[in-house]
């Protein structure tokens, strides 16, 4: 099985390659000290497959619209640790309000959760995250704000990741998330809904 770090530099090498938009679009990845702040802000540590994309990557700089570069990851980009910061202060606030108010039930661990870390944005606000909860550690989830319900989508990130590499490098389709990629005026990875 391949690491993570070999999966993620096999994607990043087919978009410099293939969409150079999105390539650019990259920052670099965070320190292990930017690692460890970011887990304090957080509360506790991250799963050892976000923290070596993000060792690799601290996330993308954010498309200003949907015909911007760097939403090549489904339809959404990558955050920073700024953006997972915050994003993970809205879920853990979403879920404590559902549970002083009441309706812990309705929200709780279906549409947000404190030990859900997102790491990548739609345009929309929806979020894939990686969840931290002991029976669920690892996987790979989408919530869409739509939804009553979060959609579990890998086991593991580097699934995800071997799934991504095989779809864009065969112009395969991905079942697990219903979308096709295309690359869209020579630039840009698209991931188009089937």
């Amino acid at each position: 099985m391949h690491n993570m770090q070999e999966l993620w530099r096999r994607f990043e090498e087919w978009l410099r390659e293939n969409a150079p938009g999105d390539y650019a679009t990259l920052r670099p990845g965070l320190s292990d000290g930017d690692v460890s702040r970011l887990e304090s802000r957080i509360g506790f540590p991250l799963h050892t497959e976000l923290k070596s994309l993000l060792s690799e990557r601290n996330g993308v700089t954010p498309p200003g619209s949907s015909m911007a570069p760097g939403a090549f990851t489904l339809g959404y980009s990558l955050l920073g640790a700024e953006g997972i910061t915050e994003w993970h202060q809205n879920l853990s606030a979403m879920a404590h309000e559902a549970v002083e108010e009441g309706y812990e039930e309705e929200v709780v661990g279906r549409t947000a959760h404190t030990q859900w870390v997102p790491f990548a944005q739609a345009l929309t606000g929806d979020l894939l995250f990686v969840d931290h909860r002991t029976d669920h550690y690892g996987e790979v989830g989408e919530i869409s704000f739509g939804d009553p319900e979060y959609l579990p989508l890998w086991p593991s990130m580097t699934l995800m990741l071997t799934d991504l590499n095989n779809a864009v490098e065969g112009s395969l389709p991905l079942p697990t998330a219903r979308r096709r990629p295309s690359v869209h005026e020579g630039r840009m990875l698209e991931w188009v809904t089937y």
